[in-house]
């Protein structure tokens, strides 16, 4: 499992890159929780999720102060959640999260993405069906048997406790996140080098050197698209 949780760190190491994309990406997804819900986290668990994920992108709090703020006062944007999926070359496949107020504007967006780049857009059910849901944590400075015994301690179950690059990694099922969460914040674990709710797949490719140049290329314009929130694949993308 250890390439899947590289494919996350390099996905995120890319996005660091980029830190206003990754910013307004946020902006967006708090505001749509929080009128999802309630603008407080400790009453919407969805907004937690988000705030713990952008925590680990180092988002500033401002930016997280104005998309709450902009929740609470009534604004009255609406977004559609979509999921596109679609293959890029040899065989890869991908799948497309995004949150939008023009549907037409984002489908024809990620179809000419996917087009322009050696892919081409699947039917809902083509790819996801190969990729599992999966709750990811990870933290330094505990080791594989301590974080076991926290989570026994805990009653929380997780599907892999792994130690890769010098982080613990925390693989488990989507509704265990915040269990898993809070059986660590007993623990005083507070801080973590991610934290998220992603699609994992069962197996992953290696594409020659050509196809993956072009790989790269698909997912840098998909990520590149205002509405696209976040692009999950199964291309494993070597060190």
């Amino acid at each position: 499992m250890g390439r899947k949780w590289n494919n996350i760190k390099e996905k995120k190491a890319s996005k660091d890159a980029n830190t206003s994309r990754i910013y307004s990406k946020f902006a967006l997804e708090i505001y749509v929780v929080a009128k999802q819900g309630e603008p407080d986290p400790e009453a919407n668990q969805a907004l937690k999720f988000v705030l713990e994920r952008a925590k680990t992108y180092n988002v500033p709090r401002n930016i997280i102060d104005r998309a709450l703020e902009k929740a609470k006062g009534g604004a009255e944007e609406n977004y559609d959640e979509l999921r596109y999926e679609g293959f890029g070359p040899n065989g890869s496949m991908v799948i497309v999260d995004a949150l939008t107020n023009n549907v037409n504007r984002t489908a024809s967006n990620v179809r000419a993405a996917f087009g322009k780049n050696g892919g081409n857009m699947g039917v809902s059910g083509s790819v996801s069906y190969m990729f599992d849901s999966t709750a990811v944590i990870g933290m330094e400075g505990k080791s594989e048997e301590e974080v076991l015994e926290i989570l026994m301690e805990a009653d929380v179950d997780a599907r892999d406790i792994l130690e890769e690059d010098g982080t613990i990694i925390v693989y488990a099922e989507p509704d265990q996140f915040h269990a898993v969460q809070e059986a660590f914040k007993t623990a005083d674990i507070l801080e973590y080098t991610v934290a998220e709710l992603t699609m994992l797949p069962q197996n992953e490719v290696t594409l020659d050197p050509d196809a993956q140049a072009q790989f790269e290329k698909l997912i840098d314009a998909l990520e590149d698209l205002e509405d696209v929130q976040r692009v999950y694949h199964n291309v494993d993308l070597g060190e």
